[in-house]
């Protein structure tokens, strides 16, 4: 799914364009128990509630494309009789009217759902006439010939509200204030099925967790029936090594540099781009290349990226490497660099020792106070003419 198609759904969820059908929700506690459970239509419920919903169900289509937002392909035995797309279709199907099938649901996500405290499961359907939209993109809200029928799930922690004074109007004083459980937003969920295209794709679903770095293999793959991809961590990680294992003794500043500026130049040319750009085995060997890596040290390229990555592994630029900033660390020294000008740098060989040289271009501040580069130039300059 696009960023433009996440946020054509998110905008169902205000009052204005609400459309939804049904809510439902089971409430767990810490032992795994169903401590309630309940269900209704969407619209009979209380305004100040219909709106605490919108929040909790709009983070849920939040974050980073890649990161926090995934989209899932299903493998075919998932889309097979008793399979969990399969499922998950029924269940879309039901309108949420089926009590059995609800319960099933239910007991799916506590079984595989891993997590220390109470937690509130939230599961809506809704139906979205899909307008039609003309070459310039707007919508034609009496041209529709699509209809897109899905649920949206939410698992929220309930915790309870932190302790503190509050003002009793009644008693006229400040007293302890009452601690409630309360509804936080989402640490993970799921839409069913995917809106690819602007429309309905049976055959993959957009999942959501808070923590990018906590994917919860354990949770997706038994309840979604979906492989999940490297974490955006994992992707950098991954990239790193790649690199590292890929050039040995050659991985030098420069060529580092020379392959954060194709990097670049490539964000650049995909920047309007409705996907976030991946990079699969060859496109990587291939800015390896152009960077200036040997075939020498590229003949066993592809054996390192299948151990290290996976063959047919992509890896998400956005994820790999940060194009909004260049960074060179020592033990005890910390770098940033504007990304667009990596030139101001360079490594020499001084007396004997490698020296990174950072040219002094334009005015210098040390800890927040202006500098003359022009003093610490003559200051190296006194010194050397010192020297016998």
């Amino acid at each position: 799914m696009t960023k433009q198609e996440i946020s054509e759904l998110k905008k169902l969820l205000t009052p204005r364009n609400c459309s939804i059908t049904r809510i439902c929700g089971c409430y767990v506690d810490g032992e795994k128990n169903k401590k309630t459970m309940f269900k209704q239509a969407f619209l009979a419920l209380p305004e100040e509630e219909m709106f605490k919903y919108f929040e909790i169900l709009r983070k849920t289509l939040s974050g980073t494309m890649g990161k926090n937002l995934l989209t899932l392909e299903f493998p075919l035995a998932s889309e097979e009789t008793g399979g969990s797309q399969e499922f998950l279709l029924r269940l879309r199907d039901s309108k949420l009217k089926d009590d059995a099938l609800l319960e099933e649901f239910y007991d799916k996500v506590i079984e595989n759902y891993e997590y220390v405290g109470n937690y509130l499961i939230l599961l809506i359907h809704d139906v979205y006439d899909v307008p039609g939209k003309t070459s310039d993109g707007i919508d034609m809200e009496d041209a529709s010939d699509e209809v897109y029928e899905y649920i949206l799930c939410c698992i929220c922690p309930v915790e309870l509200s932190k302790p503190g004074l509050s003002y009793n109007p009644e008693e006229n004083a400040f007293q302890n204030r009452v601690r409630d459980w309360v509804v936080t937003l989402p640490e993970t969920g799921f839409l069913f099925p995917a809106f690819q295209d602007r429309s309905t794709d049976l055959h993959s679903t957009l999942y959501y967790s808070k923590n990018p770095e906590e994917l919860r293999e354990s949770f997706v793959e038994p309840l979604l029936g979906c492989p999940l991809p490297l974490s955006a961590g994992g992707q950098k990680e991954t990239f790193q090594a790649i690199i590292e294992d890929t050039l040995g003794e050659d991985c030098g500043i420069e060529v580092v540099k020379n392959i954060h500026d194709k990097l670049n130049e490539l964000a650049e040319e995909h920047k309007e781009a409705p996907e976030p750009l991946a990079l699969n085995k060859n496109e990587v060997k291939t800015i390896l290349a152009d960077s200036g890596v040997t075939n020498e040290r590229l003949s066993d390229f592809d054996k390192r990226y299948d151990e290290t990555a996976g063959e047919k592994t992509s890896l998400l630029m956005n994820n790999v490497m940060n194009t909004r900033s260049f960074e060179v660390k020592t033990p005890d020294i910390v770098i940033k660099v504007n990304p667009e000008r990596t030139d101001l740098i360079e490594t020499r060989r001084i007396d004997g020792r490698e020296c990174l040289i950072i040219e002094l271009d334009g005015s210098v501040e040390v800890n927040g106070i202006t500098v003359r580069a022009s003093l610490a130039e003559n200051t190296q300059n006194d010194s050397d003419s010192a020297q016998p």
